[in-house]
C-alpha cells in the first residue's frame, strides 16, 4: 500500500489549452465508495490495464489542497467484483501536459458529464503551491469547492451541476475531444 501526501490545486478550465490534441493521454474509469455518500472519498480507478483503489483523506486542519493518498493495486477481477456495488461514476479523459512550466493533468469528461473541463497541477510542497501563478486559460480555483471533487460529481450529470460552474461564468468545454 502506497501513503503519500498529495499537494494539489484544481481549477475549472475557460479554454483548452495549446496543444492538448496531441498530448498523451489516458481513457480513466472511477467508481466512487459508498453510493450512499454525497462525497465518498474510497475510490476505485481503471486506468488502461491498471487497477487501484484510493482513499484520500484531508491531512488534518489542512485545506483541500493537501490530502493523504492511499492506494492499493488491484487485479483485474479483484476490480470487476467491486464495481457493482456503486452506480456513483463517470469516466473521463487525462491528457498529460507542460503547463505553466509544471506538471499538469487535463481532465475532459465524457457521457453524463460531457462539458466539463478541469485542470490539476500538483506541486512537491506548500511553498511551491503558495507561489503558483494563475495561468490565464483557467477560470476559476476549484480547489476548495467540494462540489468539483471527482465523488461529489460520481453519478451526476453536466445538467446536476451547471447551476454551481455557472456561478463561476463557466462555458462548456472539451465536447470535440
Amino acid at each position: 500500500m502506497a501513503t503519500e501526501i498529495e499537494y494539489e490545486k484544481t481549477y475549472l478550465l475557460k479554454s483548452l489549452p495549446v496543444g492538448i490534441e496531441t498530448a498523451n493521454s489516458v481513457l480513466i474509469r472511477d467508481i466512487y465508495i459508498p453510493q450512499t455518500s454525497s462525497h465518498a472519498h474510497l475510490r476505485l480507478r481503471q486506468k488502461d490495464d491498471t487497477y487501484v483503489i484510493t482513499k484520500k483523506q484531508p491531512v488534518a486542519g489542512s485545506d483541500s489542497s493537501m490530502q493523504y493518498e492511499h492506494t492499493i493495486e488491484l487485479e483485474k477481477d479483484e476490480f470487476e467484483a467491486i464495481t457493482g456495488c456503486s452506480n456513483k461514476r463517470f469516466i473521463k479523459r487525462r491528457y498529460f501536459m507542460n503547463l505553466s512550466g509544471r506538471p499538469a493533468e487535463v481532465d475532459i469528461y465524457h457521457e453524463m458529464l460531457d462539458g466539463l473541463a478541469v485542470v490539476d497541477f500538483e506541486f512537491d510542497s506548500e511553498i511551491e503551491e503558495d507561489e503558483f501563478v494563475t495561468p490565464d486559460f483557467v477560470l476559476a480555483d476549484v480547489t476548495q469547492d467540494e462540489e468539483i471533487a471527482g465523488g461529489f460529481l460520481a453519478g451526476k450529470s453536466i445538467e446536476d451541476i451547471m447551476p454551481l460552474l455557472e456561478k463561476y461564468g463557466y462555458k462548456k468545454l472539451g465536447s470535440n475531444l
